[in-house]
């Protein structure tokens, strides 16, 4: 095959659509937008069939739908409305039949124009019943899918409006590689990229076998009808990844056409929360279900999780410990979903009976969250005594297997029957939906005692050696030591597992001690846990309740954050704890969280990323522990850290061996250091046989060889982000085969090249080769020595003792000489300026962020002035492009040269010059989180 442009392969896709059901429609402008809509309108109601729509009445029908917000654009697209003839009569219109998928008309157009300053044009666009629904973005083989992704954020920008608001998804595709995402009224996230699988999770990226499963006119209806989510309290639209609909779609067959149970495998942080809601909601409008129930723990039922539900179905959730609220749901015929807790469920089928008695024969849905839960298993003959038709289904990640099974000795399979759907955490990690782990092992015994199995280790007399006072000491320093590393200096938060309450204690009285110490950057440690008033343990020969030392606990923790906790407002203090370690704003992080069993399970922040292990975990709670550490997170974070302080080894590799399915545990794990220096000394051969010092890399001319170079040295730098994280890690000539120095003078280079392909890029010009290359400058990046750090250094400088003013002056200054933040780089300067000439004239009390943030902005509009004088480019002009650049990213030629009056030449000149000023500008003052 040839070589394919885009009008070819937009060609290509007209017809491969036409030819599975679409009508070709030749729509080219937006007035023949409206008036196939109308027509189509007339055409599908019976009543505007007979007396189609009067002008007046099409014209008052789009004041009602036309150019809305995409959310309120997509409940129009869903609801009936009525609309009031020129005869005072009502008629009721359906824009999308909902229910018989044949009753709606699709079609296909392309080309698209809409008239406005910036003239868009849409390659493909999916009609349905008249309202462009789907955009088909299509780019050449040779040109990263990331450009129709950018090229959508600019329709969004500047185009998507009237009837184009009803645009549910967008498909973005190479031929090559082929992904689809919701619309929204938010900027677009490259994360939200969906690829579109098999039931196997089997990737499906060519554009011709995508359309071929995925825009089939039944399955395109069904995905908007049934698997788009409108989220009410984020006001957004939302579209389900594949292995979420195929589970989906499993259970409610299995549900309609069977009396069987079943349960959906989704690992530990792909979703579950919406795959079982949207199953549940879906149940629940079926006519021959009389009640769908969901089911979840008490314990789990936290703000997040009431959050989670409340987005999808408004107050759905009830708060209460009352049963109360509970029966009347029960006894409301008319309310076909209920969701609650086991709880609360075991004690109305044991309490009042006469109101479950209504169901007895009537086919009932119970849907289990995290089923592997004994407290389900516990209370599954009590359900069955009373439901004869009830039917089961349970989601985990983590299911009971033969090696796991729960205490009673049943597994997953032997309460729900069939696993209806897997989606595994090798699949998760390959989609980037999850991340990998890191393990480190940490030996805390002599020799003796570290050579003997996991199952004697586990057994060894607990206050003879787990809590001995030396070692708890050995391992909170070994953690003081290494915290930092972990977390991107304390940008992300850790837990710390322990075995027991008394451990807990223990650890938590050792940090307090070694943040005391002098010289100690002090880390914000807090602990949690539940207690009961029988819940002792003996401290010496005096018997210390879990409750004292919760008190305790929450004393220091008032102290620390400014609260007023107690034990009275437990719920509330277990709900601030939560929200600090999901990193919110408003609220100062806590470093390490030490826990027994608590956050262990259902616990979701993407800001944790490290979790320290001192107590024995087997099977599914070794991975529902682990797993809390790898959710993706848009910053520094490549896996989650796992520190164990035990010898679980055979017990890691054989949960993971469990939980993949597979015995290559290689897809979930870290490499080991060794085998990471390998790779390291593995493509530094490489980089120097493509240029043996980094001053010949500047001499490389062929584009192959400076692609080379390029995937080398990416390969190179995110090997060594993974090599940071050990602790035997040395940047030494001896360790890695190159020292720091020779490092960053390769980096330079790379840097070099990338921000030349960023230039071209922005000017519009070919990249060649290099464009196929999908940059990542941010391996590279300094870890710690960035805008925040130093604008920290500089708000807590002192004020008063001159002579250690300057000594702090001067470590600033040699951290931004050193420094390989390009951020910090476009600003050094401007810092050192700040330093020399308002630093000295400071007052003791003075706010010095405030000071210096007003420094820059005059610094800023002086810049601004000064260009626009020299230029003669008018102000306001050139202000109102900064502030569209700074929000967007993207800058227009049409827009600069509105203020440019010139002739030809000096105006390509004059247009070149202030594009290169409003880049730099905003690179060097540019806001910082």
């Amino acid at each position: 095959m040839g070589y394919q442009s885009e009008a070819a392969l937009e060609r290509d896709v007209m017809n491969q659509l036409e030819a599975i059901g679409y009508e070709r429609a030749l729509i080219h402008t937006e007035d023949q937008l409206k008036e196939n809509f109308r027509n189509l309108l007339n055409e599908r109601h019976t009543k505007l069939k007979e007396e189609p729509l009067s002008d007046k009445e099409f014209s008052r029908l789009m004041t009602q739908i036309n150019n809305k917000s995409v959310f309120d654009s997509a409940k129009i697209l869903r609801d009936k409305f009525v609309l009031k003839r020129d005869d005072e009569t009502e008629v009721y219109l359906e824009l999308f039949d909902q229910k018989n998928f044949s009753n709606n008309i699709f079609q296909v157009t392309n080309q698209v124009s809409v008239n406005d300053e910036f003239s868009g044009r849409y390659d493909v666009t999916i009609l349905l019943n008249g309202l462009p629904v789907v955009q088909i973005e299509l780019k050449r083989r040779d040109v990263s899918i990331h450009e129709a992704f950018d090229q959508v954020g600019r329709y969004q920008d500047h185009n998507l409006r009237g009837l184009f608001r009803y645009v549910q998804m967008f498909i973005v595709s190479n031929y090559n590689d082929t992904r689809y995402f919701a619309n929204s009224d938010k900027a677009f996230l490259r994360g939200l990229m969906f690829y579109w699988t098999d039931e196997e999770n089997n990737l499906i990226v060519n554009l011709d076998d995508f359309m071929q499963s995925f825009l089939i006119t039944g399955h395109l209806a069904k995905m908007i009808s049934r698997y788009m989510i409108i989220n009410e309290s984020e006001r957004k639209l939302m579209v389900m990844r594949p292995y979420q609909i195929y589970a989906t779609e499993a259970l409610i067959e299995r549900a309609l056409t069977t009396d069987g149970n079943g349960y959906v495998w989704h690992t530990t942080g792909s979703g579950k929360t919406l795959t079982s809601f949207k199953a549940s909601q879906l149940l629940s409008y079926e006519p021959e279900i009389s009640k769908v129930i969901f089911l979840v723990d008490r314990k789990d039922l936290d703000a997040q999780t009431q959050e989670e539900f409340n987005k999808f179905e408004h107050e759905s959730v009830d708060e209460t410990n009352s049963t109360k609220q509970l029966i009347s749901q029960l006894e409301d015929k008319s309310r076909p979903m209920i969701i609650t807790t086991i709880q609360k469920m075991s004690n109305a089928i044991s309490k009042h009976q006469h109101v479950m008695e209504q169901y007895r024969k009537d086919k009932v849905i119970f849907v289990i969250d995290e089923c592997h839960r004994s407290q389900f298993g516990d209370m599954h003959m009590k359900i069955k005594k009373h439901f004869e038709r009830a039917q089961y289904f349970g989601f985990t990640g983590t299911p009971r297997f033969e090696e796991n099974r729960s205490q009673d000795g049943r597994s997953t399979a032997d309460i729900f029957d069939k696993c209806l759907h897997s989606y595994l955490v090798k699949d998760a990690i390959r989609d980037g939906n999850v991340l990998g782990f890191s393990i480190e092992y940490i030996n805390t015994f002599k020799d003796r005692i570290r050579e003997q199995s996991g199952e004697y280790v586990a057994g060894i007399n607990t206050d003879e050696v787990w809590l001995a006072d030396e070692r708890i000491e050995k391992v909170a320093r070994h953690i003081h030591g290494i915290h930092n590393n972990k977390t991107h200096n304390r940008a992300y938060v850790a837990l710390m597992a322990t075995q027991s309450i008394e451990m807990a204690m223990k650890y938590y009285r050792m940090f307090k001690a070694i943040n005391a110490e002098p010289g100690v950057r002090p880390l914000k440690v807090a602990t949690i846990f539940t207690y009961q008033p029988n819940q002792d343990r003996k401290d010496g020969d005096v018997k210390v309740h879990a409750k004292n030392e919760l008190q305790s606990v929450i004393e220091d923790y008032n102290e620390i954050y400014g609260q007023n906790f107690s034990l009275d407002t437990y719920n509330a203090y277990f709900q601030d704890v939560s929200s600090r370690m999901k990193g919110n704003k408003a609220k100062e992080k806590i470093d390490i969280l030490i826990v027994v069993d608590m956050f262990l399970t259902g616990f979701d922040s993407r800001m944790l990323n490290t979790l320290y292990v001192d107590k024995h975990l087997k099977h599914h709670n070794l991975i529902q522990a682990y797993s809390r550490t790898n959710r993706v997170d848009k910053g520094k974070k490549v896996f989650g850290n796992i520190v164990v302080y035990r010898n679980l080894k055979k017990e890691t590799d054989e949960a993971l061996r469990i939980f993949s399915d597979t015995e290559n545990t290689d897809v979930v794990l870290s490499k080991s250091y060794e085998e990471y220096r390998k790779r390291f000394a593995g493509y530094l051969e490489k980089l120097q046989q493509i240029s043996s010092t980094p001053a010949s890399a500047k001499r490389l001319e062929d584009e192959e060889d400076i692609k080379e170079f390029i995937l080398t040295f990416r390969g190179l730098a995110r090997t060594l982000a993974r090599l940071k994280t050990f602790e035997a890690f040395e940047f030494t000539e001896e360790t890695v085969g190159m020292d720091e120095q020779e490092y960053k003078d390769y980096e330079g280079i790379y840097k070099g090249v990338y921000y030349e392909h960023i230039k071209r890029e922005r000017e519009g010009q070919k990249v060649s080769i290099l464009d196929e290359i999908d940059f990542d400058i941010e391996v590279v990046r300094n870890d710690r020595v960035n805008v925040n750090y130093i604008r920290r250094l500089i708000e807590n400088i002192e004020l008063k003792d001159k002579k250690q003013q300057a000594e702090e002056k001067r470590q600033i200054k040699l951290l931004l000489e050193q420094t390989d933040d390009q951020q910090l780089r476009n600003k050094a300067e401007l810092i050192r300026e700040f330093l020399d000439k308002v630093v000295p004239h400071l007052e003791k009390n003075d706010k010095v962020r405030e000071i210096y943030l007003n420094f820059e902005e005059e610094r800023k509009l002086e810049e601004i002035n000064r260009f626009s004088e020299e230029m003669n480019y008018p102000k306001s002009k050139l202000q109102k492009l900064i502030s569209e650049y700074e929000f967007s990213g993207h800058l227009y030629n049409d827009d600069i040269e509105a203020g440019i009056s010139a002739p030809f030449l000096e105006r390509i000149e004059k247009l070149d010059k202030v594009r290169s000023f409003i880049e730099s500008l905003s690179d060097k003052y540019g806001f910082v989180e």
